[in-house]
């Protein structure tokens, strides 16, 4: 063996890596599991998805490659104004810093590094699988807690699958399995190797029993919502089938298996009691709405600040809301955890940034659905089907805009939210770049 043999790992070929790997090592380590009575600190894929940001700027200057495109530029930093404008009026400094840098973290900073990062529809394809895989691995460790009785803890018993992500997070698993589900079902009706497709079909059918195990109704609605508007989009015949044997799914799991049967079906239909016999969950939902509601009406131009809903809450809510949620199990202890956010996006950012806030965000959000599905019917009409990658981006997208009428930004997962919108950002934008670099 000669002395001057290139190691294993030499810099050319590190070079030769994907970039889109950064992103990739983002959502692998959402599979890291949180330290037990985690409080909601810093997880790792926060500290790297900051990474991935310092990478792809690091790249730019090496490369000497122009930044994003006007247009890009335009849609991704709209919401910068908004969030300007309200850190102005934040409480303190802190709050300010703290919530500016998530608001840039996840709607500007982290989808603007993917837009760079990922360069064709191979590295959307990446993504997408390894978004299925962090759902699988999740759904897996849900499914023993439900079999085990060691999940969270719903309605008495310990049975509510919540992933790695423990009792002060049960919203974590239910969104990375829903995206998963959204991720295997617009691969599926791609136009890749059957084998490929049997594969991520199998997957969404497998992921379902978790997310029904997550009894997260926003979840479950916002998935229906969007596997349905990418069945859709792929063509009334093939959502025909597919539909049918979703139904067919569901009706082994639940009716052959009776998996949850009774917790199941009065969690489903706790969904159309939201006026007639609400719970105290529904209950509180709706005062923690109406108190955000009451914020922006008193000042609707610019909100009460970056984190001022906790401290306006009590002013503005009714004696209906509760002191706090109840959270046990999944390997952590009894605690109450206080209601800080009005689990609306919609509303937050209506309450907190008032209406400059909302439009900008909201724009942004708009452009890109608008760009993504106009870009999804030229394409159509160009090979006669939509491509997996455009299912994909525009499936997560919808997700998205849709859950956030149930929840907002917190927890872990949150990173994962950033890498949505930026994988419908390259996806409406196409290589966001300005040097005229199409995607390929």
């Amino acid at each position: 063996m000669s002395g001057h043999a290139l190691p294993l790992w030499s810099t050319g070929s590190v070079r030769r890596l994907p970039p889109v790997l950064a992103v990739v090592a983002v959502v692998a380590l959402l599979a890291l599991p949180l330290a037990p009575d985690d409080g909601g600190g810093a997880h790792p894929a926060d500290a790297v998805s900051a990474l991935v940001v310092l990478y792809c700027v690091v790249r730019l200057v090496r490369d000497r490659r122009r930044p994003l495109s006007r247009t890009a530029a335009v849609v991704l930093g709209l919401p910068v104004l908004g969030l300007a404008v309200a850190a102005v009026g934040a409480a303190s400094p802190g709050a300010a810093l703290t919530g500016l840098g998530r608001y840039l973290q996840v709607f500007v900073l982290v989808p603007a590094a993917v837009v760079l990062l990922v360069r064709d529809e191979d590295d959307v394809r990446l993504l997408a699988r390894s978004m299925v895989a962090l759902a699988v691995w999740q759904g897996a460790v849900g499914v023993h807690q439900y079999v085990t009785g060691t999940g969270a803890s719903y309605q008495g018993e310990r049975i509510r699958a919540v992933g790695t992500f423990g009792p002060q997070d049960v919203m974590g698993m239910a969104t990375v399995v829903s995206l998963g589900v959204v991720c295997a079902v617009g691969l599926a009706l791609g136009r890749t190797p059957v084998r490929h497709r049997l594969l991520a079909a199998g997957c969404a059918l497998a992921l379902l029993l978790p997310l029904a195990l997550s009894f997260s109704r926003g979840a479950w609605i916002a998935t229906a919502v969007t596997c349905a508007a990418q069945l859709l989009l792929a063509g009334v015949r093939r959502a025909l089938a597919v539909g049918a044997a979703v139904v067919a799914a569901a009706v082994v799991l639940v009716g052959g298996f009776g998996v949850g049967t009774a917790m199941l079906q009065e969690r489903v239909g706790s969904i159309t009691q939201v006026t007639d016999a609400p719970d105290q969950s529904v209950t509180d939902r709706y005062t923690m709405w109406a108190a955000a509601a009451g914020m922006w009406r008193e000042r609707p131009l610019t909100g009460v600040g970056l984190k001022g809903f906790p401290e306006h809450r009590d002013s503005h809510a009714s004696l209906a809301l509760s002191s706090g949620s109840e959270t046990d199990g999944a390997g952590a202890g009894y605690r109450r955890q206080p209601l800080l956010s009005p689990h609306n996006m919609y509303l937050l950012v209506l309450a907190e940034q008032g209406l400059i806030g909302l439009l900008a965000l909201a724009g942004s959000w708009l452009a890109l659905l608008v760009l993504g599905l106009r870009r999804l019917r030229a394409v159509r009409r160009e090979r006669g089907a939509g491509p997996d990658c455009a299912l994909v981006a525009c499936g997560l997208l919808v997700w998205q805009l849709t859950d956030f009428a149930y929840a907002d930004i917190g927890g872990p997962s949150t990173v994962l939210t950033a890498v949505c919108f930026g994988l419908a950002a390259r996806w409406a934008l196409g290589s966001g770049t300005g040097d005229g670099v199409a995607a390929r």
